[in-house]
């Protein structure tokens, strides 16, 4: 992914994030679970685009709104690009794979890289937002945003959390919360006040799909490239035309300056349309 560990480094932590100081100093963390290897693999990727947008924005400008990122949905639409629309894609795991293989040779080397790619997308609801599908992940997000309003008007009170979130996770989801460790208390956003967050989770998502179809329009070689290993052209795309503007532009018009059009909904529609009605034969 290009991240430079000469201006950052990657530690453990019970909830995966990404900190830093200055574009010379980023900082990633995630949890490891031993036993499932998609806990970790996808919330590095993810939290390696958001530092990817930390790292290239200004350094001279630090301290001021041209060295500071545009908004959070348009930093959620660089974690959520490399964590789906490449990490998540064929062409980038049938370069990979094969070293994934040299990691891990008794669990994968008779597991084929078109069944570990339908694996790694299999559409199935869960309890965890950090590692649920890029389908289900949007039910998680619309399950906190409901309870932040409630909690904002003052219809319901901090104590009343745990049992709302499991009647909404039952009812949109169809799961059973075991306790408040896998339910309500896995995201630390709330406990550090960072209200109206997760809504951007889902315009990310939104604006990665819009950004992803214009790197593929410009660049037509770039899943072949990234096929042969090579991601560099992703990369120096995002530092061409995301990360030097700071906040010169407000997320519509980066978008707009970006992609040539403001956010459109129809490019996510697509791109969901086009991964995952070959894998599931719609």
């Amino acid at each position: 992914m290009h991240f430079d560990f000469d201006a950052g480094r990657q530690d453990i932590s019970e909830h995966p994030f990404t900190t830093n100081f200055n574009s010379n100093d980023v900082r990633v963390t995630t949890r490891i679970d031993e036993n499932d290897l998609a806990n970790m693999t996808w919330s590095c990727i993810h939290e390696g685009g958001h530092a990817l947008y930390e790292q290239g924005l200004p350094l001279e400008q630090y301290g001021l709104p041209l060295g500071e990122y545009c908004s959070l949905s348009i930093h959620e639409s660089q974690s959520r690009l490399w964590e789906n629309c490449i990490g998540r894609s064929l062409p980038f795991w049938e370069f990979q794979y094969p070293l994934l293989q040299k990691i891990f040779p008794t669990q994968l080397n008779d597991i084929s890289v078109d069944l570990f790619y339908r694996g790694i997308n299999k559409v199935i609801p869960s309890l965890i937002r950090t590692e649920a599908d890029e389908l289900t992940y949007h039910f998680h997000v619309m399950i906190r945003y409901e309870i932040e309003k409630k909690l904002i008007e003052g219809s319901i009170q901090a104590k009343d959390i745990p049992a709302i979130w499991n009647e909404y996770y039952e009812k949109n989801l169809g799961l059973t919360v075991p306790d408040d460790r896998k339910g309500c208390l896995q995201d630390v956003h709330w406990s550090h006040g960072s209200f109206g967050y997760f809504a951007t989770y889902s315009i990310g998502s939104l604006y990665s799909a819009q950004i992803w179809n214009s790197i593929k329009t410009e660049n037509t070689q770039v899943e072949k490239q990234l096929r042969e290993g090579n991601s560099y052209p992703v990369f120096e795309w995002l530092t061409k035309n995301i990360f030097p503007y700071g906040r010169y532009y407000n997320s519509s018009e980066l978008c707009k300056q970006a992609t040539g059009e403001i956010l459109n909904t129809e490019y996510f529609i697509e791109y969901i349309i086009d991964k995952y009605n070959p894998l599931y034969k719609i």
